[in-house]
């Protein structure tokens, strides 16, 4: 029997031989078979005491409800019962380590949601009165200060709700420097291990994409870079380059390519959604870097998503700094003012336009800042240590049984595997991911970057003990021990402990259902009712 480091057997149907009766609700002890809502619910009751129409004048016109809405009322203990349970069978970073690799799914500090909850950070509203608000201003003044210092930069556009929302304002702020210097340059480079969201980006924007190939060692081909620049002379807009890439390798000849791109009058984006791992080590303002968004929930710690809107600031160089969408903050004599319009700007401020409708997500700058000086600056200096770290811990505990398509060098904050390790074993780089689930982890990153076939990317965050690590890296020699000794079973329909075992993603992506039908009465013959 094949046993964990905890010493509870891991393969299915082998745990102790003892009976695992079906059960009459479909539960498993406290593994909860929650049917939908809609399916216990009552279209006819609630929760709740609504009082009745008093002939309210309505004001949406030919838009009001024509008909019930047919949501299901559920009594208080059921709600709450019916979403506790779904939650279960979700997987959380406050359940377990959560290796995605490029996502930087760390803790969340709860000393960073108490200070969110604050009166006068959590009650505040977009759109009452400037004047009512000076130490939300203040605050995020305050947070646009440490990320310029950070990264060396002269500006910050805070507005941007995500990483891709920030990568598409730094590459207007870049259209925009073109233009006002009567430019137009039609081309956009980026590298083969860019995340998929830059050379979206840069096509939203009307540029056409040429790609950059990568040398054997995972980084930027500089000789193919060089030669793509001197056949498109003049007409290069920028480059859209992560550093660290999404390899896990750090860019050795960052500043060269700096060089080269603004030798062609052109600018350097860099993703910065890999920033968390070179916190208080290198700054990308010294590394040539015009533009550069801050996915503050992979560095500075908040949600991951936020519950809506994230929060991807962007820091300028000084050449771009002209060009930060409104609003920003500006400072005065008289203290801090939040510039809106047009109208309002000074000499020198040119900016391309407007992000979003308001200043950007307070709850996030709140956590952002309170990560920040709770931490200090060595404190995030660890961290990033930590991170790189962590992940050499993984890459060097595995690297006998698994396969690294770059070598055994030294990675960054992310340690990048690929599926050769499975050759000729009948398993697939999904079904040993699936496996994973069984063993009570996220599945890895798959696929992911494309420049490795069967790429698996491991990201543990600086949040993992070494404990933690200890019995991840465990569990995963066993399943790669287990897949070369052609224990197919164990992944071939893996998960098996899951809430609705495997599911096809392919259908479900390509075919979902968004909307919920009372199935149809089964009609029963009259000699199946006798």
């Amino acid at each position: 029997m094949s046993m964990n480091t905890q010493g509870r057997p891991t393969r299915p149907g082998e745990a102790d031989g003892a009976f695992h009766p079906k059960t009459f609700t479909g539960n498993s002890g406290l593994d909860m078979e929650e049917p939908l809502i809609f399916e216990f619910g009552s279209l006819e009751t609630t929760g709740v005491d609504l009082d009745e129409d008093d002939g309210v004048e309505f004001e949406l016109g030919g838009h009001r409800r024509q008909a019930e809405i047919g949501l299901p009322g559920l009594a208080e203990p059921e709600a709450m019962r019916h979403y506790v349970r779904l939650s279960r069978n979700n997987y959380a970073i406050d359940s377990g380590l959560y290796p995605l690799g490029s996502c930087t799914m760390k803790h969340n500090p709860r000393l960073n949601e108490k200070m969110a909850r604050l009166p006068g950070f959590g009650d505040i509203h977009p759109l009452q009165p400037v004047s009512s608000v000076p130490g939300a201003l203040e605050l995020i003044d305050e947070l646009a200060h440490w990320l310029m210092v950070s990264t060396h930069m002269s500006a910050v556009a805070m507005s941007p709700k995500a990483g891709a929302h920030g990568e598409l304002c730094g590459m207007m702020a870049i259209k925009a420097a073109h233009t006002a210097a009567g430019r137009d340059p039609k081309i956009v480079l980026v590298p083969e291990s860019a995340h998929g969201t830059n050379p979206a980006t840069a096509a939203l924007l009307g540029y056409k994409v040429v790609s950059i190939a990568a040398k054997d060692d995972g980084t930027v081909d500089l000789d193919a870079l060089k030669a793509t620049a001197e056949e498109h002379t003049g007409n290069i807009a920028g480059i859209m380059l992560t550093n660290p890439n999404t390899c896990g390798l750090f860019e050795r000849d960052i500043k060269l390519i700096a060089d080269l791109i603004h030798a062609a009058d052109a600018y350097f984006y860099c993703d910065g959604a890999n920033f968390n791992a070179i916190v208080g080590k290198a700054r990308p303002g010294d590394l040539g870097v015009d533009a550069m968004h801050i996915n503050l929930h992979k560095t500075f710690s908040t949600p991951h998503g936020g519950g809506g809107p994230g929060s991807g600031p962007v820091v300028l160089s000084e050449r771009l700094a002209p060009f930060a969408p409104l609003p920003f903050i500006r400072k005065t004599q008289s203290g801090l003012e939040l510039v809106e319009t047009t109208s309002a700007t000074t000499e020198g401020e040119q900016p391309f336009g407007r992000m979003t409708a308001f200043h950007g997500q307070m709850g996030m700058y709140v956590r952002a800042l309170s990560y920040m000086m709770s931490h200090g600056s060595d404190g995030l200096k660890q961290a990033s240590e930590d991170a790189v770290l962590n992940a050499n811990y993984i890459r060097v505990g595995l690297q006998d049984l698994m396969s690294l398509p770059f070598g055994e060098r030294p990675c960054m904050h992310e340690v990048l595997f690929d599926d050769s390790f499975l050759k000729d074993t009948g398993v697939t780089t999904l079904d040993f991911a699936k496996a994973m689930i069984d063993e009570g982890y996220h599945p890895m990153t798959m696929y992911f970057p494309l420049v490795v076939h069967g790429a698996m990317l491991i990201e543990p965050t600086e949040s993992e003990s070494r404990a933690a690590l200890d019995l991840f890296i465990a569990t995963m020699r066993d399943l790669v021990m287990s897949a070369k000794r052609g224990e197919t079973d164990r992944f071939s329909g893996a998960p098996y402990l899951a809430p609705r075992r495997r599911l096809d993603e392919t259908a479900a992506a390509r075919k979902p259902v968004l909307k919920w039908t009372e199935p149809e009465a089964a009609e029963v013959s009259p000699a199946a009712a006798e």
